[in-house]
């Protein structure tokens, strides 16, 4: 599979795209006023410790308080088998959250400490950000646990005879707990040691920073967005690092010269009149992503519905009617969806618990086939996900760790007119209102006809059906009922006066 990095840089925006074989399969977003606080330390106090949630809330000096987890806030040793693949919380996770912990809150915390914790989740519009005491630093090839006790090997380095080379390797470095990243395959002793050494050099930094600041500060800040992407992604499989911006371009450049010289040679800088993201078509896929329907090549189409609770995806044939059978067609639907959900997935940053509606399939093979296709297309996601089986009435439930605000988050805002519920009550309905109204209190209008005002686009919908609404007013009144388009009201607001 080939690769292609596209950053667009200016003075107030990051924006990354990453390119698997031309498909744009996921994109980072980051304004620089507004930047994600995700693998920051701070040094922070403990403001709450609530032990009925085995959780307490920690002010490091964002405007929410971080939210600590008891499984957070204890040192755990690495999971071979969960090696998280960059700077996220190296704690151990069970099935749930919910799990018991070695320790009550209690114990490991108490109001008015001191902590240095990490950021593992942005702040979300209602919630704070989520902490650790489990820092973990990632580099190139290593992650280094400072406080954690067993060294690991990224899950996805599989071959066995590589993994144990990998663990003897590094525990030769020395006491500290460290991960080998996917990108630290195949590479020799001396450049996991320069990994090492400098890990350990920032985190001498961190701790000096640490002691002569008081709480709350900011104690390390993560790299900036483009040099954070190139860090965590950019391998032997990316044939071009294309960069609009000259500082981000010398940035990046330098970057790459610094930790993978053989690479550097393939960042260029992208001079063209038109913008890099115009001109390869993604400002119209960004546009896309942001909507709740999604078409397929065959004429199927996917609904996204993102939830409080979970995000909904529905897949359906469409204008898609096949050629043979209803069970071939519904299969090439739901093989033809699988990909390009995924795809959705990744390039939305959708989190949390998923659950995709199949079209219905008759034959065992076909259900097994599908359900084949959702995992390995899932194997692809950097992000840890689990896909459940395929229940009876043709779902798939699916779970994805989620770090940071997905797209929507970053790039919209509720609705003024529906705050964020995404329908708003109908013409005919507000005028069935205003009726119900006029006709409650008629005397209220003296010998003077009603003025009703509402807001332009109401007016605009009134059709036949709402004017003989209004000529049945009209009609028990005796007088004209006069509506004119206010464009200070809110869509569903209107006002009743006299003319």
């Amino acid at each position: 599979m080939v690769h292609r990095l596209l950053i667009d840089s200016d003075p107030f925006e990051t924006r990354v795209a990453v390119l698997e074989d031309e498909r744009l399969v996921e994109v980072f977003v980051e304004r620089h006023l507004e930047r994600a606080s995700v693998g920051n330390i701070y040094k922070g106090r403990v403001t709450r410790v609530l032990a009925g949630m085995q959780a307490a809330f920690v002010d490091i000096g964002l405007e929410r308080d971080a939210f600590l987890y008891v499984r957070d806030a204890q040192p755990a040793p690495a999971d071979a088998d969960r090696a998280p693949e960059s700077g996220e919380s190296a704690r151990r996770e069970g099935d749930a959250d919910g799990a018991a912990a070695a320790l009550p809150i209690q114990e490991l915390v108490a109001e008015g400490d001191e902590i240095l914790v990490q950021v593992v989740k942005d702040p979300l519009p209602r919630k704070g950000a989520r902490v650790s005491t489990q820092i973990a630093l990632p580099a190139r090839f290593l992650v280094l646990l400072p406080r954690s006790a067993r060294s690991a090997v990224s899950r996805r380095i599989e071959e066995p005879e590589e993994r144990q080379r990998l663990l003897e390797a590094v525990a030769e470095l020395g006491a500290q707990a460290v991960i080998v990243r996917t990108a630290g395959e195949g590479r020799s002793a001396g450049e996991l040691v320069a990994d090492h050494a400098y890990l350990l050099g920032l985190w001498d930094e961190v701790e000096q920073r640490a002691g002569e600041l008081a709480a709350p500060s900011l104690v390390h800040t993560e790299l900036e967005p483009a040099l954070r992407v190139v860090r965590d992604l950019v391998d032997e499989s990316y044939e071009e690092i294309l960069v609009e911006g000259a500082q981000t371009f010398r940035a990046v450049a330098t970057f790459l010269d610094r930790v993978q010289p053989a690479l550097a040679g393939r960042v260029r800088q992208h001079t063209d009149e038109v913008p890099l993201f115009e001109g390869q078509g993604l400002e119209q896929q960004l546009d896309a992503a942001l909507r709740s329907k999604v078409w397929l090549k065959s004429g199927g189409y996917l609904i996204i519905n993102p939830t409080e609770a979970l995000v909904a995806i529905d897949v359906n044939t469409g204008r898609f009617v096949g050629g043979t059978s209803l069970e071939d067609t519904v299969f090439k639907t739901n093989l033809e969806a699988v990909r390009e959900l995924v795809r959705q997935v990744r390039l939305r940053d959708l989190g949390g618990i998923i659950v995709v509606d199949l079209i219905d399939m008759e034959l065992p093979e076909n259900r097994a086939a599908v359900l084949e296709a959702l995992q390995k297309e899932f194997a692809k996601d950097r992000a840890r996900s689990k896909v459940l089986g395929l229940s009876d009435f043709g779902l798939v439930e699916i779970t994805r760790k989620r770090s940071r605000a997905n797209l929507r988050g970053v790039l919209t805002e509720p609705c003024p007119e529906c705050h964020g519920d995404g329908r708003v009550k109908s013409a005919g309905t507000l005028l069935l209102a205003i009726r119900r109204e006029i006709l409650r209190a008629p005397g209220r209008f003296g010998g003077r006809d009603p003025l009703v005002l509402v807001h332009p686009a109401v007016e605009q919908a009134l059709g036949p059906t709402e004017r003989r609404v209004l000529a049945d007013v009209e009609r028990t009144l005796g007088k004209k009922v006069v509506v004119r388009a206010d464009p200070s009201l809110h869509r569903e607001q209107y006002e009743l006066l006299t003319v």
